[in-house]
């Protein structure tokens, strides 16, 4: 609130630049990874000068920070939006995979490449947000699933979202991820369908 007599129309430009320095950042970073993006490559596009771009983020890695708090967002409003819907939750779960799908495939191998070698500290503000997002989410998901008699329940909500964190933990790093050739999407669409298979119902279970 300490706004040190400045108006809001003179906050907006800050904003409204660091915005599209965000998404055009995470364009670059996300798919081609982020090592061989200068500031100078992320100004020159933007058509602003390097202290500009440097007046909304002070460095490389907090523009880093700034794409995956983005990109996280971005993806806590899609699931907030499925898991509220309380109504048919198959079809929750299968706009839930669709979600998911279309989220990971944003994020291409040379970024977490870059991650791996570039930031590793990086990974833990992903894994620990991924985390959170699992737990809410997933967790309101098969509860609801629960109820309507579609998700298993001899096995404890709780217990299903410690498997897919075990899962996603084990998988879903740099480094087995490069080794086991995966996209995050691959992998982690791998991991939900496995998963889902052993916590679905014979009701849950698509008819053929």
């Amino acid at each position: 609130m300490h706004s040190h007599g400045r108006t809001p129309k003179e906050l907006d430009p800050q904003k409204s630049a660091s915005q599209r320095i965000i998404m055009v950042a995470r364009r670059h970073y996300l798919s081609t990874g982020f090592r061989r993006v200068t500031m100078d490559d992320l100004a020159e596009e933007l058509g602003m000068s390097k202290k500009t771009l440097y007046a909304c983020f002070e460095s490389k890695a907090t523009l880093l920070r700034a794409v995956l708090m983005n990109k996280f967002n971005e993806i806590e409003t899609d699931l907030r939006r499925i898991t509220s819907d309380s109504g048919d939750v198959q079809a929750s779960l299968h706009r839930l995979l669709a979600c998911i799908q279309r989220h990971t495939e944003e994020i291409q191998p040379p970024f977490v490449r870059d991650i791996q070698r570039e930031a590793p500290e990086m990974f833990q503000v992903v894994e620990r947000r991924r985390r959170e997002i699992i737990r809410r989410h997933f967790g309101t998901l098969f509860e609801q699933g629960r109820r309507a008699g579609i998700i298993r329940k001899d096995i404890p909500t709780p217990l299903l979202i410690e498997i897919l964190l075990g899962a996603t933990h084990a998988i879903l790093n740099p480094s087995k991820m490069a080794e086991l050739n995966l996209t995050p999407k691959i992998g982690f669409t791998a991991i939900i369908t496995v998963v889902l298979q052993g916590a679905l119902t014979n009701a849950g279970r698509p008819t053929r």
